[in-house]
């Protein structure tokens, strides 16, 4: 089993350092320098990671959901908070985020609206970025990985779609990043930027379902949007130069982005990871009651199931963790409403551990329905152990056992 820490990843920059004859580390002569020294030593290995073992080093982690993404036309834009609470979420605290820290999750997903309170030319209000920041602050001083994205947002993204409007939409999420590239490019390597959630790909461009349109098109905006994002982000400068990166898959869906069409963004830092969602098979991990395409499950577990998600997560360890792709899967998850308690343990237990025995990094999607964000615990013990019980699992990728 291969565990980096802080520490660990200090000691192999110092080895290396003394076999390619680098200078050892400067020795301390009181104990104010020698803190200083090993920060500043910690730091710069840590920057020397490269995005596969980043992805290793946060082992398995949780989204912060329905919080900073909620939006809509009926929530007072008097505020931070109302946006915050819209959706069911009580305010984050600090002992909020320490609390996913001590559960043993090592990144926290943070999804946002940066659209909530925008003002003139797509400017961020400034409270917004600053309640933000306030989080993301509080995640990195428990030592977690940060992923910061821009979520759904009202559902701006299906301008890309529209010939007419696909300029302008290029132009807001330009600006967006231009702002939040500024505005972060001081801080630490744990902080990881995403370049945008599922809207990644336009049925009404191409229908993957009938195969009916231009897939080449809607593939090749996708692309297109996920370059400028790279450009935007190491033309900033600061740390941005080098910070890792979180490339949106087609839809976050596993077999579109394994599609020929998509394309990871060059990036002249190498530090590009992609993301893809799991909720399959959505009838059992999405639908409470049965819908007109469907009908809701209560179990699963099934040979079948588990032939299905292995299949899936195959196919990334091939396209992507094979080829030296880092994968994680941003969101993964399943409503507990009307389904049978131990298959829902079952089913996410068993994801987390086919992602990360495959060298990806899988992360819970939770809008406060398994951790309590109030009391800063996780509601189902027994979950939870199940969860970070997958840690002690060798993986099993040739490129992760390499690192």
């Amino acid at each position: 089993m291969f565990k980096k820490t802080a520490a660990a990843a200090f000691a192999v920059c110092v080895i290396s350092m003394c076999l390619c004859g680098c200078k050892p580390p400067v020795k301390a002569e009181t104990e104010s320098e020698m803190k200083t020294v090993s920060e500043a030593e910690v730091e710069e290995a840590a920057w020397d990671m490269s995005t596969a073992e980043v992805v290793r080093d946060m082992g398995v982690g949780i989204n912060l959901g329905n919080t900073f993404e909620s939006c809509g036309s009926w929530i007072s834009s008097s505020s931070v908070s109302n946006y915050e609470t819209a959706w069911g979420s009580s305010v984050i605290t600090k002992e909020t985020i320490q609390g996913y820290k001590d559960c043993g999750f090592g990144v926290l997903r943070i999804p946002v609206a940066w659209s909530n309170m925008m003002m003139e030319n797509y400017t961020i209000h400034p409270d917004y970025t600053a309640r933000v920041k306030d989080v993301i602050d509080w995640a990195l001083e428990s030592d977690l990985y940060v992923i910061m994205n821009i979520h759904w947002d009202g559902g701006w993204f299906e301008g890309f779609a529209d010939d007419e409007k696909r300029e302008e939409c290029f132009y807001k999420y330009e600006r967006v990043w231009e702002q939040l590239a500024e505005e972060f490019r001081n801080h630490g390597e744990k902080l990881m930027f995403e370049s945008l959630n599922e809207e990644g790909g336009w049925d009404t461009i191409w229908n993957p379902y009938s195969n009916d349109g231009d897939n080449e098109k809607s593939f090749g905006i996708l692309n297109n949007i996920n370059q400028r994002f790279v450009d935007i982000v190491r033309g900033s400068g600061g740390n941005n130069t080098k910070r890792h990166l979180l490339i949106a898959g087609y839809n976050t869906d596993i077999e579109r982005t394994c599609d020929a069409e998509y394309k990871m963004p060059d990036d002249p830092s190498g530090r590009c990871a992609v993301s893809v969602h799991y909720y399959t098979p959505s009838t059992f991990a999405i639908l409470e009651q049965d819908a007109d395409w469907g009908r809701a499950r209560r179990s699963w577990g099934t040979e079948k199931d588990y032939e299905q998600l292995y299949g899936f997560m195959d196919m990334m360890k091939t396209n992507f963790v094979d080829k030296g792709i880092p994968v994680i899967i941003g969101e993964y998850g399943a409503t507990a409403k009307n389904k049978e308690p131990n298959a829902v343990r079952k089913y996410i237990s068993s994801v987390c551990e086919a992602a990360y025995v495959r060298g990806m990094c899988p992360l819970l999607w939770d809008a406060s329905a398994y951790y309590d964000r109030t009391n800063a615990v996780f509601y189902d013990k027994e979950l939870l152990k199940q969860i970070m019980d997958v840690k002690e699992l060798e993986r099993t990728n040739s490129a992760a056992a390499n690192l």
